[in-house]
């Protein structure tokens, strides 16, 4: 590719875990992406923790940034969720990164207008997580139920929701999805991809990979009812539930999986897309770890990580290499990549982040961003560098959805010392038409 990309927000993150981050609203022609700011971006210290919407105008190629809640946080775990109402209003949802207790949202003031929003309201988590605090956000909206859910690291660190009856004007308790005992950090790292109508797949670990060995399991919710990819009931009715373990559903990723001589250990979530009956979904791993348990404080050099493309074709999965991830991305979080993104409307189309070229295997001096894609399931990926010989690394790239029609890559470039210190600006290629496809 050779197009500049645009520059949507001089000073912006995301981790991966909120969603959508961004969408495209075809009833005003716009690119909508949720973000961070920090201190050591642009605007400084006044504008770190800033909750921010960044608007690009595909017809006009106007660029404006709208601010949820001033210095809420310095951290990109705090990205808004996105999701635009029936009648055309934008919901946004957010969380502190375990800091606090609650969740956080705003409607705007008119349909496709992001410039004016409604007072912020919070739910309470207090009582139920017993203080331990709340996050992310991941809206999605089903149309034949009238519900609309938010899902949440809450009760235990576990995978939690909220329920919503009128489209995330107020929200109430809807109950868990996975529990266990706890294992280190947080209960099960969950992506989720919604068909609007009436079902949610997920995809989740067991919990932090530096702490357990994961599998990573699939599982749908249909019908208030949870499955799992064969449609086994594994929990009925889910609002309400408190919680089952994700083992209970079906295993697309096991904790010492060979493939090509490697031995694959220490799963991690990174995207889930369905289209029509098909789903693929990208994971991140480690190749051939030797590390033993970690003694108290100590940091864990993990030299080798591999992002692997699952995909399920309506009645099975297939699990394939898809590219070398280098090393951690930061020192104090080894199992951290620059991560993938599967495209909504083509499941046969990837971008990945990685410091090694895929069609050479040579590293680079930055992480820049790949094109990839597959004509046979998944088996063989043919890689076109989107960014080459950058100053700056290229991190976490999506694909945005929303609109068939436009095809838009988003991803934010510069440094980043940790998830609450960064210095990054958000830049996106847009293709109107679909023409990238």
């Amino acid at each position: 590719m050779t197009d500049a990309p645009i520059l949507l927000n001089n000073n912006g993150a995301w981790c991966w875990f909120q969603d959508e981050r961004a969408l495209i609203d075809s009833g005003n022609n716009t690119l909508l992406v949720g973000s961070v700011a920090a201190p050591e971006g642009a605007g400084g210290p006044g504008r770190g923790g800033n909750i921010e919407v960044a608007v690009l105008d595909l017809g006009t190629g106007e660029r404006r940034v709208h601010v949820l809640h001033e210095r809420l946080e310095s951290d990109d775990h705090n990205a808004p969720a996105l999701l635009i109402r029936p009648d055309g209003r934008y919901l946004a949802m957010y969380a502190k990164h375990k800091t606090d207790n609650y969740s956080r949202w705003r409607v705007s003031v008119r349909p496709h207008d992001a410039s004016e929003w409604s007072p912020e309201q919070i739910f309470d988590w207090t009582e139920l997580a017993d203080g331990r605090g709340a996050t992310y956000s991941n809206l999605h909206r089903l149309s034949a139920e009238a519900l609309t859910y938010n899902f949440v690291r809450a009760i235990n660190d576990d995978p939690t929701m909220m329920v919503s009856d009128d489209d995330g004007s107020t929200w109430s308790y809807g109950g868990k999805l996975f529990t266990r005992p706890k294992v280190g950090y947080v209960n099960g790292y969950t992506r989720y991809s919604s068909n609007g109508t009436d079902r949610i797949d997920l995809i989740t670990t067991d919990h932090h990979p530096r702490d357990f060995n994961n599998n990573i399991y699939h599982g749908y919710l249909h019908g208030n009812t949870l499955h799992d990819t064969t449609g086994r009931v594994v929990s009925k009715p889910v609002i309400g539930s408190s919680g089952v373990s994700q083992t209970e559903l079906t295993t697309i990723f096991a904790a010492g999986t060979q493939i090509d001589g490697d031995v694959l250990t220490h799963g991690w979530t990174a995207d889930l897309r369905r289209n029509g009956r098909q789903l693929a979904a990208i994971i991140t791993c480690r190749a051939n770890d030797v590390n033993g348990p970690l003694e108290r404080n100590q940091q864990l050099d993990v030299d080798d990580h591999r992002l692997l493309y699952a995909r399920f074709d309506g009645s099975s999965w297939a699990l394939h290499p898809l590219a070398v991830a280098g090393p951690g991305l930061l020192p104090h979080e080894q199992d951290y990549t620059g991560l993938g993104s599967v495209d909504p409307y083509d499941l046969d189309h990837v971008y990945i982040s990685a410091p090694v070229d895929p069609r050479s295997g040579r590293a680079t001096e930055h992480y820049e961003i790949y094109s990839g894609r597959t004509s046979d399931g998944g088996a063989g990926f043919v890689w076109e560098a989107v960014t080459e010989r950058s100053a700056v690394d290229n991190l976490r790239p999506m694909v945005v959805p929303g609109d068939p029609a436009v095809h838009a890559l988003c991803w934010f470039r510069g440094s980043m010392t940790s998830s609450q210190a960064f210095e990054t600006e958000i830049v996106a290629l847009v293709k109107p038409g679909g023409t990238s496809r």
